[in-house]
C-alpha cells in the first residue's frame, strides 16, 4: 500500500507540473497578442515592424501617424472648430472633415506646433524627418519620385502610383491655417521639422496629376499628415 501511495503521489505531482507549464505557455501567447494589438494604428504612441519600410539607408513608417498623445503620454488636443483651429499656436490634431472614418485610411492631420512640441510627437525610437532627410529619400529614388512614392490606388483620375518605394503615400488632403479642409483624393502633404520662418515650416507633397514630389514652406497652423524615420 505504501508503494502504491508513492506512485499515486508521483502521478499527481507530474500532472500539476504539466498544468503549470501549460498555464505559462498560455500567458506568453496572450502577451504576444496584446503586443500585436498595441501596434494597431492610433492605439498607442508606438510603431510596429509591419508598418515600416526600408528605403535606401533610411527606415520610414509606411503609414501616416495616428496618435493622440505625445511620447510622454500627454494628450494632444483634438480641435474640430474652424475658428479655434485658425487661432492655434500650440499642438493639435484633427481628422479630415472631422470625420473619424477618414482617420482609418489617412491617419490624423497635425499642425506644425504638434510636430515641434518638445514632448515628442513621434513614437519612441523614431523622429519626424528634417528637410534634409526628405531630400535624402528623394535622392535615393532618383527619377519619377512621386510615382514611386504614391500608393497604387486611391488617387484621383489617373493619379495612382507604382509604390515601388513602399512609401505608400495616400492623398489625405490638408486642413488650411484658416481651419477649412481641402484636396483629399488629390494631394498628400507631410511635415518636416525644419522651420522656414517665424510662422512657416517646410513640407513635402504629392499631386495626383504628375509623378513628381514637391516642397513648400507654409503656415505652421496647417494640418498635414506626418511620417516618421527610425532614429
Amino acid at each position: 500500500m505504501k508503494k502504491v501511495s508513492l506512485i499515486l503521489s508521483a502521478v499527481v505531482m507530474t500532472a500539476m507540473m504539466l498544468s503549470s507549464c501549460g498555464g505559462g505557455a498560455s500567458n506568453e501567447e496572450g502577451s504576444s497578442n496584446e503586443e500585436g494589438s498595441s501596434n494597431e494604428e492610433g492605439s498607442s504612441n508606438e510603431e510596429g515592424s509591419s508598418n515600416e519600410v526600408t528605403i535606401g539607408s533610411q527606415v520610414w513608417t509606411s503609414k501616416n501617424l495616428d496618435v493622440a498623445t505625445y511620447r510622454n503620454g500627454d494628450v494632444i488636443p483634438q480641435v474640430q472648430d474652424e475658428n479655434a483651429w485658425a487661432k492655434l499656436t500650440t499642438g493639435a490634431w484633427c481628422y479630415y472633415d472631422n470625420d473619424a472614418s477618414n482617420g482609418t485610411k489617412y491617419g490624423k492631420l497635425y499642425n506644425w506646433y504638434a510636430v515641434n512640441d518638445p514632448r515628442g510627437l513621434a513614437p519612441d525610437g523614431w523622429h519626424i524627418p528634417t528637410l534634409e532627410e526628405w531630400t535624402s529619400l528623394e535622392n535615393h529614388l532618383g527619377e519619377k519620385i512621386g510615382t514611386k512614392m504614391k500608393s497604387t490606388s486611391g488617387w484621383k483620375q489617373y493619379g495612382n502610383g507604382t509604390n515601388e518605394s513602399g512609401f505608400s503615400g495616400l492623398p489625405g488632403g490638408l486642413r488650411n491655417g484658416s481651419g477649412t479642409f481641402d484636396t483629399i483624393g488629390e494631394n498628400g502633404f507631410w511635415w518636416s521639422t525644419s522651420e522656414g520662418g517665424t510662422d512657416d515650416a517646410w513640407y513635402r507633397y504629392l499631386d495626383y496629376y504628375n509623378g513628381n514630389v514637391g516642397r513648400g514652406n507654409y503656415d505652421k497652423r496647417n494640418g498635414f499628415s506626418v511620417r516618421c524615420l527610425r532614429d
